[in-house]
């Protein structure tokens, strides 16, 4: 009875209010710090879950596209705002291509040529980005970006001296293997043939773009690559680099199906490329490669947000390497040939883009035939031209090595091969014959007093 008399007293009462409110503060403030974690946006909760997508409801990540297979603009797709003459150069850039591959590709086999890597099936996803990017954009390309460079004007007769190494290569002047272009007057970086060096190189260069006045908030650095150079660490320290330090790096991924031989169902067990991007806290989209104007729209996009937060992006380009590797590797070998020619049929880049540009009144029958008549014309010139030019004088393969003055190793080199020339160049048949396949037969050397 005493203990009931005690409960019921009014003090006993504000006293358990007050306890009372204290109980629902505490808990107040016990649900906020259960919401999250410290010193992070990471909700906390009670359920054992583990994750394996990116996505809420754990499905794959959207691919966008424009145009369908038949050239048709999807119901509620926004056509990018591309007039008629700027199409057409777009299509005129993807038709250019195969013709230039379908010669250079026999002209390697003919032995004319030591190497070459083709771009079939991949133009809409070389095209697009192209025409997207600003000319003063800095390029990192892995291999297959002939179409990005001859975008910004780099002409058929620049690609073939280059590709024989003559001495009007106006890249490397024969340093290089074929289809390893660079040019600084495109802001075209060399391209380097271990894979993936150019992704933490291109993610370097856009924070000094980032740090330079008079370009930021002007430009991007944009690095293109396969999917198979994504299982490098280079890729890695990239996204990494482009993320948490922030530089203004445009991650161009080519998903076209094959890393060489390995097929992307054993590159990686995830959904894509797409997904490694939110990981790192950037932005990205995965699109249709094979369709022109969604690329364009993706990477001009893109390209926005990465100048604008200063902050790496990432574009996953979903295409199918119809050709082989390269001239070195034989894709039948590990892919059935009905397969290729399926996709070359259902889902070509270039027929869906004609037919849309067709449907509009830009582009006719009898243009296309004239256009591939006036290309393959231009094609075989430049070739005929190429291949009968001599290589470069031979002390060319000391300059351009080195920035400013040339250090002592150059030097003590170049006289060394000056020595050796006036000692065998005449003397032994190898050397002298080796001698006449260059622009002034090593003469300049030959006359170097050490």
């Amino acid at each position: 009875m005493l203990m009931l008399r005690t409960l019921a007293s009014p003090h006993l009462a504000r006293r358990t209010g007050t306890v009372c409110r204290a109980l629902r503060q505490a808990r107040a403030r016990i649900t906020t710090q259960h919401g999250n974690l410290p010193s992070s946006e990471s909700p906390i909760t009670p359920n054992l879950q583990f994750i394996s997508s990116v996505t809420q409801d754990g499905s794959k990540i959207p691919t966008y596209r424009v145009l369908d297979g038949a050239g048709t603009p999807l119901e509620g797709a926004i056509l990018p705002d591309i007039d008629e003459a700027m199409a057409r150069r777009m299509y005129e850039n993807m038709v250019q291509l195969p013709i230039i591959d379908n010669l250079m590709y026999n002209v390697q086999r003919q032995g004319k040529l030591a190497f070459y890597v083709t771009h079939y099936g991949e133009e809409a996803t070389l095209i697009g980005s192209a025409a997207a990017l600003a000319p003063d954009d800095e390029v990192f390309g892995q291999y297959r970006e002939l179409g990005v460079l001859m975008w910004r004007g780099f002409t058929i007769d620049n690609m073939m001296n280059s590709c024989f190494g003559n001495c009007e290569d106006p890249c490397t002047r024969g340093k290089q293997m074929p289809m390893h272009f660079g040019t600084r007057a495109y802001h075209f970086h060399t391209i380097s043939s271990p894979l993936a060096t150019q992704i933490p190189q291109a993610a370097g260069a856009a924070y000094a773009i980032k740090r330079d006045p008079a370009r930021r908030g002007k430009n991007c650095a944009a690095v293109y690559f396969g999917e198979g150079a994504a299982s490098e660490g280079d890729f890695h320290a990239g996204m990494l680099f482009a993320s948490t330090i922030g530089s203004p790096t445009l991650f161009i991924v080519r998903n076209n199906g094959f890393a060489i031989s390995t097929p992307a169902t054993e590159q990686y067990y995830g959904d894509g490329i797409a997904a490694r991007g939110p990981g790192y806290g950037v932005h990205t989209i995965r699109v249709d490669g094979n369709d022109v104007y969604a690329v364009y729209s993706a990477v001009k996009e893109a390209r926005r947000l990465c100048i604008e937060e200063g902050r790496g992006v990432l574009v996953e380009a979903m295409t199918y390497r119809v050709g082989h590797h390269s001239t070195s590797d034989d894709s039948f070998a590990y892919r059935p040939r009905q397969e290729v020619e399926d996709r070359k049929r259902i889902d070509n880049p270039i027929a869906r883009f004609r037919l849309f540009l067709e449907a509009r009144g830009w582009w006719s029958e009898a243009e296309e035939g004239a256009h591939k008549a006036r290309t393959k014309e231009a094609v075989m010139a430049a070739f005929r031209r190429a291949e009968t030019l001599p290589k470069p004088e031979v002390r060319e393969m000391f300059d351009h090595v080195y920035g400013g003055e040339d250090p002592w190793m150059i030097r003590e080199q170049r006289e060394e091969l000056s020595r050796l020339l006036r000692k065998y160049g005449e003397a032994w048949e190898p050397w002298r014959a080796e001698l006449q396949k260059h622009k002034g037969a090593g003469r300049e050397l030959i006359g170097e007093q050490p």
